[in-house]
């Protein structure tokens, strides 16, 4: 009888990750695929981009759950409704294990729920540290929650150790980005310029900026200060990809749309770029500039330059390609002039991607495959001290 496996995906960058997990789930004859759409896959706002898996998969389950607010309120709210559409979902799909990854609220509700329905899960990219954002708190209580562990890093492998979880049941596989850099067909230049629209110019950016989840009503300034540097730019066009749904994300979403509406000369905007877009971008421009953890898991691999603002994602590793900046104008400019330096260039050159080599699907179904699921709900904490 083949094994269950529920991969539950809830947003247009966590699915592009999952990817080629998913496509290895489906094509192996000892498992069976199912999908869970959540999250901001089912949300007009952001994209509808559950149409995208659709193309590739069946989707077994849609759970909508996303209110039309990012307050506190609201998310709260919104984790409370996806627990309880999960708890039927996992009713009706019996998966024999789960697989999630990374570390947002749709997924702690549905990890919480998959706990109480004693389905195993399979955390992905655990052991990370984003020191601005809560995310941090929710991907650590989902390692504890989980009893498969795959992580990008032999470091990240070793923090979710040190949370309690037994070595037998972590495994470092590197990043999933990465993979997709390897396997995806990426667009020429012409091609990419077709696909959104838009000629590219002298220099060029791509910018995803989300908001820093543990500092209150930060996301309108700090998004004002960087469209002030860009101001400051010559020759330089501007791809912005929008801010998710955590609290504040719609603040930085108008301000996309309004500097574009006067910008239109030299920016465009997207809600979702969708994976192959983002990746085929990602060798024409100068560097990924925001906040996003794109910056620091894939943009190395193209030997470009990453502009990481603020603290959201401090904590985490990086190359030598990532230059932090303060979320202030002045900071910001002369990040920018460091990045277009002959030094920076010159080190870009020799760059290596610390997240892996890119085969982390084909590890990670080896070890989905062959675990013995009796008795795996019961964990002991492994104390480093014994």
């Amino acid at each position: 009888m083949k094994r269950r496996i529920c991969v539950v995906t809830g947003t247009r960058a966590e699915y592009g990750l999952l990817y080629w997990l998913m496509k290895e789930i489906e094509a192996n004859k000892e498992l069976e695929l199912q999908i869970i759409a959540t999250g901001m896959h089912l949300s007009p706002e952001f994209g509808l981009t559950y149409k995208e898996i659709e193309k590739e998969f069946k989707i077994d389950k849609k759970i909508e759950m996303l209110l039309s607010s990012d307050t506190s309120v609201g998310i709260s709210k919104s984790m409370g409704l996806a627990q309880i559409s999960f708890a039927e979902a996992f009713e009706d799909l019996k998966p024999d294990m789960i697989v999630v990854l990374g570390d947002r609220y749709e997924i702690f509700s549905a990890v919480s729920t998959a706990m109480i329905a004693r389905i195993p899960i399979a955390h992905l990219h655990g052991g990370e540290t984003t020191e601005g954002a809560f995310d941090e708190s929710i991907r650590h209580s989902i390692t504890k929650m989980s009893h498969l562990h795959f992580t990008a890093t032999e470091e990240y492998k070793n923090k979710v150790i040190q949370l309690g979880e037994h070595p037998e049941r972590v495994f470092n596989v590197g990043g999933m980005g990465i993979e997709n850099i390897k396997r995806l067909k990426l667009l020429s230049k012409e091609e990419f310029e077709k696909s959104i629209d838009f000629i590219l110019n002298q220099k060029n950016i791509l910018v995803t900026f989300h908001p820093v989840t543990l500092e209150s009503s930060t996301a309108k300034e700090q998004f004002q200060a960087l469209l002030n540097a860009i101001d400051e730019l010559k020759d330089t066009n501007i791809i912005f990809t929008k801010a998710n749904s955590d609290t504040d994300g719609r603040v930085i979403n108008q301000m996309i749309d309004e500097y574009v509406a006067k910008n239109s000369h030299k920016s465009i905007g997207f809600t979702s770029l969708g994976q192959l877009r983002y990746l085929s971008a990602l060798q024409y421009v100068d560097a990924v500039v925001g906040n996003s953890s794109s910056g620091l898991a894939e943009a190395p691999s193209f030997k470009i330059g990453t502009i990481n603002i603020g603290d959201r994602q401090k904590g985490r590793i990086k190359a030598d390609s990532v230059i932090d900046c303060e979320p202030i104008k002045s900071s910001i400019l002369q990040t920018f002039e460091k990045l277009y330096s002959k030094e920076f260039q010159d080190i870009l050159t020799a760059v290596k991607n610390p997240y892996g080599d890119g085969c982390a699907s084909k590890k990670i179904i080896e070890e989905i495959k062959k675990v013995d699921l009796n008795n795996i709900l019961k964990k002991s904490f492994y104390d480093l001290k014994v």
